[in-house]
């Protein structure tokens, strides 16, 4: 009788612990242990760019925190839509991450006719990385020594001066616009497909001028290769404190900047997003990381996923009237 007992005694064990097995493999446990495998961070731009440089940062110190790889994945084209719609339609259980930004989700939305995803509803925002502003820089031969001297030498030869962009309807092709509207000229746009070739014609005296990401002009500036007229945040930049701002040089609260951040698909769960968040707080107080922004001109911003979300609808709004002022549009 009693080996009887134990018999079921020992059925019943091994059925509980095969219940208790199925369990823990649900989804739902294992959302509990988030990460429990490696993250995909999905950059929608090239590699070398600031975004690009931006991921790899982003995900080698969260998979220190985080105790998981954290695969940095490039996936460009279409100013950043084709990333960002890939991870739109991904999974949201937190293991496919976006490297969100100011043209794929603030400029876009104006830019494309056809947006193939909602960019403050069709993702989860969930900490800001850094801001930074756009430099205006020319070519050291450029004979203007300020902003005033620019654009008093385009007034004399409307259209004859060009400027270069990494492409219609980047956030450095919208803050000329943004500047010859305010300043009443008319220099003519030569849109490049990316940075390192307009930058490199511009360093070769191909073309004069233009706006490009504070970060990138930074090395080339201190080397002499370019000089910069100006800045486009509302401060000067310690990285380059003898460039003035666009504010200061006679267009009082002139502001546009470039921005990189943190997203994932929609819907995702609040514990997996505020894991992230606050990952992202500590990345950004690091020695190192704090460093690196400094030297860059960037400022880090996490926030709050509230706070983002609130911050992208406001992108979306400011960069539809620089868009709809230049006319840019892409199919």
């Amino acid at each position: 009788m009693i080996s009887v007992l134990h018999a079921l005694c020992s059925k019943r064990v091994a059925a509980w612990c095969a219940m208790a097995a199925l369990v823990s493999a649900s989804p739902l446990a294992q959302a509990q242990v988030w990460p429990g495998k490696p993250i995909r961070l999905i950059v929608p731009m090239p590699a070398a760019g600031t975004t690009d440089n931006m991921g790899r940062l982003a995900g080698q110190k969260l998979a220190e925190i985080l105790g998981q790889p954290v695969i940095v994945e490039n996936r460009a084209g279409a100013n950043g839509n084709i990333g960002s719609d890939f991870v739109s339609k991904a999974p949201p259980d937190g293991y496919t991450l976006l490297i969100s930004g100011v043209g794929s989700q603030g400029i876009n939305a104006s830019l494309y006719r056809n947006m193939p995803y909602d960019i403050v509803e069709g993702l989860t925002h969930i900490a800001m990385i850094a801001k930074g502003p756009n430099a205006l820089v020319v070519n050291p031969s450029f004979p203007a020594n300020n902003l005033r001297e620019l654009l008093a030498l385009a007034k004399t030869q409307p259209g004859r001066l060009n400027y270069a962009s990494t492409g219609s309807g980047a956030s450095n092709h919208l803050s000329m616009e943004m500047l010859k509207t305010a300043a009443g000229v008319f220099i003519t746009h030569i849109p490049y497909r990316g940075g390192a070739p307009a930058m490199l014609d511009l360093m070769s005296g191909q073309v004069p001028m233009m706006f490009i990401n504070f970060d990138s002009a930074v090395p080339h500036v201190k080397s002499g290769k370019m000089r910069a007229l100006a800045v486009t945040s509302l401060t000067r930049r310690a990285a380059l404190p003898d460039v003035p701002t666009v504010a200061e040089q006679g267009f009082p609260g002139f502001e546009a900047e470039s921005w990189t951040g943190i997203s994932g698909p929609p819907n995702m769960p609040a514990d997996i997003v505020a894991k992230i968040n606050a990952a992202m707080q500590k990345v950004v107080q690091m020695p190192d990381v704090k460093e690196r922004f400094a030297g860059l001109g960037l400022d880090a911003a996490p926030g709050t996923p509230e706070q983002m979300k609130a911050f992208v609808k406001n992108e979306v709004e400011k960069w539809g009237k620089a868009v709809r002022a230049s006319g840019a549009q892409v199919d």
